[in-house]
């Protein structure tokens, strides 16, 4: 199994605020479907809650929530809040329920991302040449790993920041 984690970071390392993307940057989410489709994704129940229409299609999509498990059995009712996926009460155990030769993307949020950071293969990031006014939510340090690839983006007609894609590895 690879563990991927995808995130777009703020120079301050910001991810988030309010529950929403700070950023707006459409290549951004191309790179996010082109990397993702077809695999698996683990994400927080916020940030599943913050997906503008549920589960992500052409992914098995897997949800973080402790409060879905009464002792170990799913609650029924709970899942109902989370149609189209999978649902584990710990990154632990929803890795535990991924086959060998799956490619896993963690996607968020900030706690996930701190938890996956250790056991993490690979970085996926758009590292956006900004630092937001307001942010409640950040990515963990990442100094240490090997930039392995990268790819800069200008300021356009739909991109209001500077940005490049990285892909960082162990």
């Amino acid at each position: 199994m690879r563990i991927n984690i995808i995130a777009a970071v703020a120079e301050n390392r910001a991810i988030g605020y309010g529950n929403k993307l700070i950023y707006w940057l459409p290549d951004d989410l191309k790179r996010f479907k082109q990397l993702t489709t077809g695999h698996t994704i683990i994400m927080g129940r916020k940030t599943f809650e913050s997906l503008p229409k549920g589960a992500l299609p052409n992914r098995r999509n897997v949800v973080l929530s402790r409060g879905a498990f009464e002792g170990e059995s799913q609650s029924d009712a709970l899942l109902n809040q989370f149609p189209g996926c999978d649902v584990y009460p710990s990154l632990d155990v929803a890795l535990k329920n991924c086959s060998e030769d799956e490619d896993v993307y963690i996607i968020g949020g900030a706690s996930v991302y701190e938890q996956a950071l250790p056991i993490a293969d690979r970085l996926c990031l758009t590292e956006v040449f900004d630092t937001p006014e307001k942010a409640d939510a950040f990515f963990p340090e990442y100094s240490g790993w090997r930039e392995v690839w990268s790819e800069n983006h200008e300021i356009d007609e739909k991109h209001k920041q500077r940005f490049r894609f990285v892909d960082y590895e162990r």
